[in-house]
């Protein structure tokens, strides 16, 4: 059996969708519609990078200096962007998930999270990807298996495709009013703003151009999403 740096590939297909779902993080490296790729993927000879992919648990973004208070408690976690002098985007991006269920167009992956040092807790997690007419549908369930209150937060960090050509040719729309703020040395969240006259308004669909999107929006209009077009 072929053995990759991202683990077990799990292919699921419908119709004229495909995705492959991988063991390491239990993320998705690819997934494409009639040839073309919706989501940017990663080689399958290649780690994953960037978190692409990925699922970010038991917590998104990052946590200042590796630390946070929970239930009374001060924690400390490792750092894993020491440049930056931050933990960043959880505990489970390198451990190795199992195939808890799978069909030909679905697949759930599990694992769970044992106490650790600065994570003493007991947390178990599903990760579920199917895909049917209405696309790709990601649903993430996170059970408390210990005996005392856990800490949990969870996020998704898919790398859209621009698809042939430059992602400022591309035409945004993003339904969110606020932009989350973040410090230039250490991308820590100090802030919100709202986007109504800025350049970060994308509500309605303009070109992308020059403008620089690395931060979180928030007060999202959930039925018109997130997507890009090429004109």
């Amino acid at each position: 059996m072929d053995t990759y740096p991202s683990g077990r590939q799990i292919d699921i297909a419908y119709n004229d969708q495909r995705a492959t779902i991988v063991e390491v993080g239990g993320g998705i490296r690819r997934y494409e519609v009639a040839g073309r790729s919706v989501l940017d993927p990663y080689p399958i000879d290649a780690m994953c990078d960037g978190a692409h992919g990925s699922p970010l648990i038991p917590w998104p973004n990052r946590l200042a200096d590796g630390q946070y208070r929970f239930d009374g408690t001060e924690y400390q976690v490792a750092l894993s962007e020491p440049e930056k002098h931050n933990a960043i985007h959880g505990l489970l991006r390198w451990r190795s998930w199992r195939v808890v269920r799978t069909s030909s167009a679905g697949v759930t992956m599990g694992v769970q999270l044992h106490p650790m040092q600065g994570y003493p807790f007991l947390l178990d997690v599903e990760v579920d990807y199917t895909l049917d007419g209405e696309g790709l549908t990601v649903t993430t369930t996170a059970t408390n298996a210990g005996t005392r209150p856990c800490p949990y937060g969870t996020g998704q960090h898919p790398y859209l495709s621009p698809g042939v050509g430059l992602i400022n040719q591309c035409t945004l729309q993003l339904g969110a009013s606020t932009r989350i703020l973040t410090d230039d040395q250490r991308q820590l969240p100090n802030g919100t703003e709202a986007v109504d006259r800025t350049i970060f308004d994308f509500r309605e669909p303009r070109l992308l151009g020059t403008t620089k999107l690395d931060f979180a929006f928030t007060d999202l209009a959930r039925s018109l999403g997130c997507g890009f077009a090429r004109w």
